[in-house]
């Protein structure tokens, strides 16, 4: 990430601007400092799946840089489920970048786990990879205007691109069909 580690942690901690980096999420309520509500929609070509639901802070660790958040929800046509466990923390690399590293779990439940479970893995791998530019371009917008990230640090960031790519999300779905099949590409 281009910043500091320190930086980069303080967004990672503000979860209403964390959220927003994330294509298709966003805050809608805090309800205190470890729970709030929030909606994501996924678009992918015709098909959209949108969900409510809840978030906890269930874990932050200052001195490690490390937070944990669970969170669950359902479709708003009430006929799928989805909960996610992630846990994120910042390396620092040296004085101005960092690393954000990140481990995730999402269950899916419902019609969205019958029609989409083959395709979740795609899905998942290009919505992480616009989270992350998301996540350098917030960054980099921060240290563009430093007095106006300072005042503007608690609210909500711009909503970022929340339709995914879908040539990046094709190419995924044939390269996951092909690492089924046993071929795998060769860089």
């Amino acid at each position: 990430m281009p910043a500091s580690a320190e930086r980069a942690w303080e967004l990672l901690q503000n979860i209403e601007r964390f959220a927003a980096c994330m294509p298709g999420a966003r805050i809608t309520e805090r309800v205190d400092e470890r729970h709030y509500k929030g909606a994501v929609a996924v678009r992918f070509g015709p098909a959209s799946l949108s969900f409510r639901g809840e978030v906890e802070l269930t874990a932050i660790e200052p001195a490690s840089r490390t937070l944990r958040l669970l969170g669950k929800g359902t479709d708003t046509s009430g006929g799928s489920g989805a909960s996610l466990d992630l846990a994120a923390h910042i390396d620092p690399v040296d004085a101005s970048s960092c690393n954000l590293a990140g481990r995730s779990e999402v269950s899916l439940s419902g019609k969205v786990a019958t029609f989409g479970a083959r395709m979740a893995d795609a899905v998942a791998e290009q919505v992480l990879r616009q989270f992350a530019a998301n996540f350098a371009a917030e960054l980099q917008a921060q240290a563009s205007t430093p007095a106006a990230a300072a005042a503007t640090a608690a609210a909500p960031a711009p909503r970022p691109e929340t339709s995914l790519n879908a040539l990046a999300l094709l190419w995924a779905i044939v390269r996951g069909w092909l690492r089924g099949l046993g071929l795998r590409r060769h860089d």
